[in-house]
C-alpha cells in the first residue's frame, strides 16, 4: 500500500468519537467544551458524543445515526472501487442497540455484533468488504475485491478471511478474484470474458507495444478506457500508435468506455460476444514461439502502466460460451439480507461508478 493511502486508511479506520466523560478525564469540563463547540473546534454527535473537525463527513454522518459507517460507504471513502458512490450511505449498527435516532432512506443499516472498538466511527475493513460483497452483485462484488486487495488494503490472507465471514454460496466469486486489476472497469470486463468462455490473461507486456490490460484467446487485445487517463489528445496518440504496433504482430485491439461498461454492462457483453465469434483459429500474432510474461503485477505505477514489454502469446481455439460457476449463486441486497437471484450478469445499470 501505498504510504499516503496508508496514512489517510488508518485516520479513517481508526476514528473515534470523545465521551463527556472522556473528555472530563482530560481536565474538560461542559462549559469548556461547549465553548469548543461554539468555536467550531468540537462538533457534537448523538448522546453528548463529540468529534475533532477534521474528522471526514461521512464518519460524521454515520456517528449522528449512533453507528459506524460501513459497506460501500467506508470502501468508497477509502478509495476502493464500488458500484455505485452516489446511492445512500451504509452503517453498521450494533446488533440489540436501541433509542437511535430517526433514520430515512437515505440511510441503509446493517445489523451484526462487531468486535469494534465501542468508540469507532468506521466498521472493521473485512467486515465491510464482507456486506459490500451481500450488498452488490457477483461482477461488482469481485470487482470491489479486486480494488482492495490491488492498492493493499487486503491481502491474500485477508481475502480468505472476508469469505469466511460469508454464506457458503459466495465461495464461487473466489476464483474470479484478480489482484493484478488496476480498475473496476478492467475487473468487471475480465468477468465478463470469462463467463463469456475465454481465456484472458491481465496486465500483459507486448514488445514494441506496452502493458496491455487483457490479451484474449491469445489475438484479441481489450482495453478498458476512461477519461480521467484517456482525455487528452497526447495520450490518444499514444493509444493509436499503440494499436499499429499491435496489429503489426497480428493482434486485433479493442477498446471500451469505461462509461458503456458501467452504465450498459449487457450492451458490452453483447459487443464481446460477437467480437468473440471471430476469432482467428489456425492465425496467430508474429513471434509464436515465445509465450508473452504478465507483467510486474502492481509494481509500476499506474501512470507508466503503458510502458513495459514482453512477447506476444499462441492463438486460441474458439470456445463455447460457458455457464459461470456465479450463476446459481443469490445476492443479497439490502439490510434486510432477502435473497434474489444472481446470474452471473444479473447487471443492474443504476449501478454506476468512475474507474
Amino acid at each position: 500500500m501505498d504510504e499516503s493511502v496508508a496514512v489517510v486508511a488508518g485516520a479513517v479506520l481508526n476514528a473515534t468519537f470523545l465521551t463527556p466523560t472522556e473528555l472530563a478525564r482530560q481536565g474538560l469540563r461542559r462549559h469548556a467544551v461547549a465553548r469548543l463547540v461554539a468555536a467550531g473546534r468540537l462538533i457534537r454527535l448523538a448522546n453528548g458524543r463529540l468529534v475533532g473537525t477534521d474528522c471526514p463527513a461521512q464518519l460524521v454522518a454515520a456517528g449522528r445515526h449512533r453507528a459506524r459507517l460501513d459497506c460501500v460507504s467506508l470502501l468508497a471513502l477509502l478509495g476502493v472501487f464500488t458500484g455505485d458512490r452516489r446511492g445512500p450511505m451504509h452503517v453498521q449498527i450494533e446488533a440489540g442497540s436501541s433509542r437511535l435516532p430517526p433514520r430515512d432512506q437515505s440511510v441503509v443499516a446493517h445489523w451484526r455484533r462487531s468486535e469494534s472498538d465501542r468508540n469507532s466511527l468506521a466498521a472493521p475493513l473485512i467486515d465491510a468488504l464482507a456486506q459490500a460483497c451481500r450488498c452488490q452483485t457477483p461482477p461488482i462484488a469481485i470487482a470491489t475485491l479486486d480494488s482492495a486487495w490491488h492498492q493493499g488494503f487486503v491481502n491474500e490472507e485477508g481475502i480468505a478471511a472476508v469469505f469466511q465471514r460469508l454464506p457458503r454460496r459466495f465461495g464461487a466469486l473466489r476464483p474470479f478474484l484478480e489482484r493484478r486489476a488496476e480498475a473496476g472497469s478492467e475487473s468487471i470486463v475480465r468477468v465478463m470474458l470469462r463467463v463469456l468462455g475465454a481465456q484472458v490473461e491481465v496486465q500483459v507486456v507486448i514488445p514494441g507495444v506496452g502493458r496491455v490490460d487483457h490479451v484474449v484467446d491469445g489475438w484479441l487485445i481489450v482495453e478498458c478506457d476512461s477519461r480521467a487517463h484517456h482525455s487528452d489528445w497526447e495520450q490518444r496518440v499514444r493509444d493509436l500508435r499503440r494499436d499499429v504496433a499491435a496489429a503489426v504482430l497480428g493482434y486485433t485491439t479493442i477498446r471500451l468506455v469505461a462509461e458503456d461498461i458501467f452504465r450498459a454492462p449487457d450492451a458490452v457483453k453483447d459487443d464481446l460476444r460477437r467480437v468473440l465469434l471471430h476469432r482467428r483459429v489456425g492465425r496467430t500474432p508474429s513471434n509464436r514461439s515465445v509465450r508473452p510474461r504478465l507483467s510486474a503485477e502492481a509494481e509500476q505505477p499506474t501512470a507508466n502502466r503503458r510502458s513495459s514489454a514482453a512477447t506476444p502469446p499462441r492463438a486460441a481455439t474458439a470456445q463455447a460460451e460457458k455457464p459461470s460457476p456465479i450463476s446459481s449463486m443469490s445476492s443479497s441486497r439490502s439490510s434486510t439480507e432477502r435473497k434474489a437471484p444472481a446470474a452471473a450478469f444479473s447487471w443492474n445499470a443504476s449501478r454506476s461508478s468512475r474507474r
